[in-house]
């Protein structure tokens, strides 16, 4: 029997982010969600060695890796529109999840539950979707970084938005990533390099 899952996965490439913005250069949800597990899986390193805590890890990253998927049924709409009202939120929630409900069905029977948990992530995993959220803002909030140090002030406003929301969010994960890795995206490659030869010597 035919199934669709991974190819249907492969063209998340194809959906490009930041639609209403001027880029400098493009993102799409696939280089997207690979960064968010990327900091997802630092978030949760930090929560477990600088504080204590038991998180998932694993499980985080993966689920962080499929959480724009449905994106390529419903392409990436934008964040303006999205969270207009609760009754936007709401009916594109839904959306969401009959996405990912139609995409889930094209895998065998038996693989479907080993994606089932990271699509429709149980309470069990609460907090590491919170770190997930957050990595999720970070990312953006990176993007809107790397657009500014190139001149282009069209995402000036929206890292100014994605900080506050952040720190709104009372993370302490995500509170030490800002203090002590987000400073370093304003650098360029030669002041990555040259802070790093410093650090050796």
């Amino acid at each position: 029997m035919q199934n669709n899952f991974y190819a249907m996965l492969s063209r998340m490439k194809y959906i490009d982010r930041w639609a209403l913005m001027r880029n400098s250069y493009t993102e799409n949800i696939s280089e997207h969600s690979l960064e968010v597990s990327i900091l997802t899986h630092a978030l949760c390193v930090i929560g477990n060695k600088r504080l204590g805590k038991n998180l998932n890890a694993e499980k985080a990253v993966l689920i962080a890796l499929y959480h724009d998927a449905s994106e390529i049924i419903t392409g990436d709409m934008p964040t303006p529109i999205k969270y207009l009202n609760k009754d936007i939120k709401g009916a594109f929630k839904e959306i969401e999840a009959k996405a990912n409900r139609k995409l889930l069905d094209m895998l065998p029977d038996d693989m479907r539950p080993d994606y089932e948990e990271l699509f429709f992530p149980d309470k069990t995993l609460e907090y590491e979707m919170k770190l997930v959220k957050a990595a999720d803002k970070l990312s953006a909030l990176i993007k809107c970084i790397e657009e500014e140090k190139t001149g282009n002030t069209e995402f000036k406003s929206a890292g100014r938005t994605l900080e506050a929301s952040i720190e709104e969010m009372w993370l302490e994960e995500a509170k030490i990533f800002m203090a002590e890795f987000l400073p370093s995206y304003h650098l360029t490659l030669d002041d990555l390099n040259r802070n790093q030869i410093d650090s050796e010597n």
